[in-house]
């Protein structure tokens, strides 16, 4: 059953994805932390979808660019009713489905992805054949920062104001650390904001982990004119764990038993 609120929603996600990481040796835990919040407003609060009927025609459509951190797309498909959590244990085994990058055969996933830059493009031509079937439902995306080195992603960013897609979002979690050190370090970003309105976006800065702001910000009536909506969501590489948070190590590592126990104790304390 739904969580009868996001944060309640976030709790369980949070402690389920360090539970798979713990269990099936997963990395990428860093990353799944940082969106967690985002992940948790959008399916508790924003989105239309139906568990029973996945690829029910109107509903709205979620891409998750940034495959690598797969343990938080899961949990969250699972905690609202996608499947069971038996069926998430089999998480990397030879022949499941949870593969360690997400994939578009687990049901309620769009798109196969971990291979950076394609999702914005796919989300591009479902938001303009969403238009011209004059449809009501909305193409969210969420890509990491360190995606926006793709040059694919900004091909899409300016496709999609040439061509009116106000019936599209993009979500851009913004945790600061990519693969092998900071963004401003690898590639600096910055302004980033300056870059999303000069290419016709209507751009939105916020913090990823307040639950008000994510949810004001992702609101499809607050759209107004032809513009597609980016939201630039401020977060922390690890949130929640104060010896993940903004550390580098922790794109790669998984919790041992030690550090699992003490993780889902801090998430436990959080309201």
């Amino acid at each position: 059953m739904l969580p009868s609120n996001s944060k309640v929603l976030a709790q369980k996600v949070k402690k389920c994805l360090l539970t798979l990481a713990h269990h099936h040796n997963a990395s990428h835990v860093g990353g799944a932390l940082s969106i967690a919040d985002v992940l948790s407003v959008l399916y508790s609060r924003i989105l239309k979808y139906d568990t029973s009927h996945p690829k029910w025609e109107e509903r709205d459509r979620l891409l998750y660019s940034k495959g690598h951190a797969c343990t938080a797309l899961y949990a969250v498909l699972k905690e609202v009713g996608f499947y069971t959590d038996a069926a998430l244990q089999t998480f990397t085994q030879n022949g499941s489905l949870f593969t360690s990058h997400v994939n578009h055969k687990v049901a309620g996933v769009e798109l196969s992805t971990g291979s950076l830059g394609h999702a914005l493009s796919v989300a591009c031509g479902m938001a303009l054949a969403g238009k011209r079937k004059k449809t009501d439902w909305h193409v969210y995306t969420i890509v990491s920062d360190g995606e926006l080195n793709e040059g694919s992603n900004w091909e899409a960013i300016l496709f999609a104001p040439h061509h009116e897609l106000n019936n599209m979002t993009l979500i851009v979690d913004f945790n600061k650390i990519q693969s092998f050190g900071t963004i401003k370090e690898v590639l600096d970003l910055d302004p980033l904001k300056d870059k999303f309105n000069s290419f016709g976006w209507d751009t939105i800065e916020i913090d990823g982990h307040n639950h008000s702001e994510i949810y004001e910000a992702l609101r499809k009536d607050t759209i107004h004119g032809s513009k597609p909506r980016v939201v630039i969501a401020h977060t922390v590489k690890g949130k929640g764990v104060d010896f993940m948070e903004n550390q580098l190590a922790w794109h790669y590592k998984s919790p041992n038993k030690e550090q699992l126990e003490s993780a889902i104790g801090q998430i436990n304390q959080q309201k």
